[in-house]
């Protein structure tokens, strides 16, 4: 059975997922690529602005802010079922 999936901006803070897929023009999908965001990396919600948006996620050593709508455009494969919002 295939571990579930969800949007990034559905993680709780603290959580973490491996990135499936981005449903993203091709130029944020490239440069979002560049920052550490490939397919089967493990993404971790390490934390938010005020209010909640943007959050900050921690990639391959590196934390990138991304706003709820490009995050949501982001699916990953839950890692921990605890994971879920």
């Amino acid at each position: 059975m295939q571990a579930p999936s969800a949007p990034l901006s559905e993680l709780k803070e603290g959580a973490r997922g491996v990135l499936r897929e981005m449903n993203l023009a091709p130029k944020l999908t490239e440069r979002l690529m560049n920052l550490g965001f490939l397919p089967g990396v493990e993404i971790l919600v390490a934390g938010s602005g005020p209010g909640g948006d943007p959050r900050i996620y921690r990639v391959d050593g590196a934390e990138i802010a991304l706003r709820a709508e490009v995050a949501r455009r982001i699916v990953v494969r839950l890692t921990d079922r605890r994971a879920e919002a």
